[in-house]
């Protein structure tokens, strides 16, 4: 591992907890909405089924199936159709503040930092996202991660979404990298591990759910703490 310079870190479910962070502001959000009160008994149920719909709508945007406007807008419309509640007005809003409140959150993956301050001296630190640029900076700040990371690559700023290999190839020139001294780290098999891996580029698998997969990968984890025995 001694010839790797550079890591490009993935940010959403890699290091940043978009999980307790969307959970977090959808709870928030299902009482200034009165969700229980529209009909939704089960906040937790509506989380979940939002959870698959905002899942799906992200890898339509990935392959570019639909575009970033869609995507922010339809996963509460959607969510909230699976109650008989057809409010566009509601879906804006809720999505308006959803936005605009989850970057503000700041929970991160367990090791994260402690990772991050291990691998700083070491080598130059990336992060390469999908996410919207606006949003993921926002989350960077807030989460006082910023400051680790030499060049901060969003799909908007390449022109490209992962998993196309031309992405890679972007971050890549613009660290002043190369296949050879670069390794990607992302939980997206696809987006993360097979983008990577097209573009040539060592990668590590964080599964943290041990997902059962049949994937090449040149490493796996399932805590970011496996890390320290890695890099």
């Amino acid at each position: 591992m001694s010839n790797y310079k550079h890591i490009f870190f993935d940010l959403d479910k890699t290091l940043w907890d978009i999980e307790r962070n969307s959970r977090e502001t959808l709870l928030e959000l299902s009482v200034k909405y009165d969700l229980t009160g529209r009909g939704i008994t089960s906040v937790d149920e509506f989380i979940v089924e939002y959870n698959k719909i905002n899942d799906q709508l992200w890898l339509d945007y990935a392959n570019n199936k639909i575009d970033r406007h869609t995507l922010r807008f339809d996963r509460f419309r959607k969510a909230f159709a699976l109650y008989e509640i057809t409010d566009e007005e509601l879906s804006t809003a809720f999505g308006n503040d959803y936005t605009g409140i989850a970057p503000l959150k700041n929970n991160l993956l367990p090791y994260a930092i402690e990772i991050l301050d291990y691998l700083l001296p070491k080598y130059q630190l990336h992060i390469i996202t999908n996410g919207f640029e606006e949003v993921q900076f926002v989350k960077l700040k807030n989460s006082n991660l910023i400051s680790y990371f030499k060049e901060i690559i969003t799909s908007e700023k390449a022109g490209f979404k992962k998993p196309d290999s031309r992405i890679f190839e972007f971050s890549m020139s613009l660290a002043g990298a190369n296949t050879q001294n670069s390794i990607m780290i992302g939980d997206s098999l696809e987006a993360d591990i097979i983008g990577a891996r097209g573009a040539g580029i060592d990668q590590v698998f964080f599964n943290p759910g041990k997902v059962a997969h049949i994937e090449k990968v040149t490493h796996e984890i399932a805590n970011l703490e496996e890390l320290l025995k890695l890099l």
